[in-house]
């Protein structure tokens, strides 16, 4: 990255994303359309988005960052969790972790994040879907079968 990236640290949870950039400025915004539309005003072409992949959460920000042509960097959450431990940080704040994520960010060669396609998203909601489906099947047989042995 070059000496004009200002970087973002996002910390993201179902309801709510906690923003911190490199001055320490601090913003949360919802987690939804609005939000995100509320956030990219903050931002220009030298801005640099940082955030832990939460297994979830992260997927429509970074895709709207994307969309609107912000860099965004999607990192392990394992990695972000080692680098606060080395900075023997106690507090563990959506604020704070947003503020070390931009430490971090600072700190690390970022990859940038590239996501997947439109037909890959579909292909996986359906996979997930189907997992879902044939759990419940399971659970469905499991307890036939057990109210036919009593």
């Amino acid at each position: 990255m070059n000496e004009s990236t200002k970087f973002y640290g996002i910390d993201i949870s179902k309801d709510v994303f906690d923003v911190t950039d490199q001055n320490d400025i601090h913003h949360q915004f919802s987690n939804d359309y609005k939000g995100f539309k509320k956030f990219n005003k903050l931002l220009d072409k030298n801005s640099h988005c940082v955030m832990e992949a939460t297994g979830y959460y992260h997927y429509k920000l970074a895709y709207f960052l994307q969309e609107n042509e912000v860099l965004v960097s999607v990192e392990n959450p394992l990695s972000v969790k080692r680098f606060i431990q080395m900075k023997l940080s106690k507090i563990k704040t959506d604020k704070s972790d947003s503020k070390m994520i931009c430490k971090y960010a600072e700190s690390v060669e970022l990859r940038l994040w590239e996501g997947e396609s439109k037909d890959q998203q579909e292909c996986l909601q359906m996979t997930r879907i189907l997992s879902v489906y044939t759990k419940q099947s399971t659970m469905l047989k499991n307890k036939i079968h057990g109210e036919e042995v009593w």
